[in-house]
């Protein structure tokens, strides 16, 4: 992969340093996503940000899934559905985009 200093991206338009993210910049990632953020994807975002704030890694899919089962009342299926359904190119190409990790390198999507 590789880096494009002056934007702070990488080649795929991924940030290349999660402390640069701001709400500014999500806008921009979900516009180039062809996405409008509301209520429900700041919840998330918010989610990831603090998750990442914590842990120094973007949170799997599993624990976004799990944070909407537990604070927002869905099961797990429908936390699932609701999740794809918000970003339906992929939990990795669009919400860790828009919420300022790194591209993982490899893992689930869900």
């Amino acid at each position: 992969m590789v880096s494009n200093t002056q934007s702070g991206r990488d080649i795929e338009g991924y940030i290349v340093d999660p402390g640069d993210w701001n709400q500014e910049l999500a806008k921009q990632l979900a516009s180039e996503e062809g996405l409008e953020l509301g209520e429900d994807y700041w919840q998330i975002l918010g989610f990831m940000r603090e998750y990442w704030l914590e842990h120094r890694i973007a949170p799997d899919v599993r624990h976004v899934i799990e944070y909407l089962a537990n604070e927002q009342g869905y099961d797990k299926k429908h936390a699932k559905k609701h999740l794809f359904n918000l970003f339906p190119y992929g939990y990795v190409k669009q919400a860790c985009k828009i919420a300022g990790m790194q591209r993982p390198r490899a893992w689930s999507t869900g």
